[in-house]
C-alpha cells in the first residue's frame, strides 16, 4: 500500500509508504520521544564544591576550649567563607533512552499527523542562484509558510544562507531532522527528493 502526496505549486504527485505517511496518532509516543530528546540536549554541567573538595582546613582553627567561639573543626566548613556548600550541585545526566523502535514509530506518527492536517507541504525543489533572503521570502509567502521547518534532501549553501534571516523559519535536511523541529512549526515544507529520502529512512 502507498499514499499519495500532492506537489504543492506544481501537476503531480509523490508516492510514499502507507507505513510512514499513514500511521495512527500515538500522542504519549510522540510525548515520551520529544521530552527524551529535550533532555539529552541538557548540559547537566553545573556544580558545586562540597566540603570534601574545597582545599584546606586540615587543621582545627582553634582550640576547643577557651577561646569564648563556637567549637570548629575545619575552616572548610559551610558557616565559614570559602568552605564547601552543605547541598552541593554536581554534574549531572538527563538523558533518557529511547530506542530506535520507539524513535522510528514516534517520527512516523508525527509526519503522518502533519499529511492528514496538511500540514505537510511537498513542493518539486527549492533551489537559488545566489544567496537572497527576499527571492525565498516571496516564495514562502505565496506558499503561506509564514511559520515553518524546511526540509532539504542534502545540505544546499545558498538556500541556508538565504533562509536564516527569515523569522519563524528553520531549515535542515533529511540526515538532521528531529521529532522536535517537526512538532514546534504551524508547517513543514519539504522537497519531493527529501520526503523520498525521508521515507526511506523511516523504514
Amino acid at each position: 500500500m502507498s499514499v499519495q502526496i500532492n506537489i504543492t505549486g506544481s501537476k503531480g504527485s509523490v508516492d510514499l509508504s502507507d507505513e510512514n505517511f499513514a500511521a495512527s496518532f500515538k500522542e504519549t509516543l510522540i510525548h515520551q520521544v520529544v521530552t527524551a530528546y529535550l533532555a539529552g540536549g541538557r548540559s547537566g554541567t553545573s556544580a558545586q564544591k562540597s566540603r570534601a573538595q574545597v582545599s584546606g582546613g586540615g587543621k582545627k582553627p582553634w582550640r576547643q576550649k577557651g577561646t569564648g567561639r563556637a567549637r570548629a573543626g575545619t575552616i572548610r566548613s559551610p558557616i565559614f567563607t570559602g568552605g564547601g556548600q552543605t547541598f552541593a550541585r554536581s554534574t549531572r545526566d538527563y538523558s533518557q533512552k529511547i530506542n530506535r523502535k520507539m524513535y522510528r514509530g514516534a517520527m512516523r506518527s508525527i509526519v503522518s499527523e502533519l499529511a492528514r492536517q496538511e500540514r505537510l507541504l511537498v513542493v518539486k525543489e527549492i533551489a537559488v542562484k545566489k544567496p537572497g533572503t527576499k527571492e525565498i521570502a516571496a516564495r514562502l509567502a505565496k506558499l503561506n509558510v509564514n511559520n515553518g521547518l524546511i526540509i532539504l534532501a542534502e545540505e544546499d549553501n545558498n538556500v541556508m544562507l538565504s533562509v536564516r534571516n527569515i523569522p519563524n523559519i528553520d531549515i535542515t535536511t533529511v540526515s538532521n531532522v528531529d521529532p522536535v523541529s517537526l512538532v514546534a512549526y504551524e508547517k513543514v515544507l519539504i522537497t519531493a527528493d527529501a520526503v523520498k529520502s525521508l521515507d526511506e529512512k523511516l523504514s
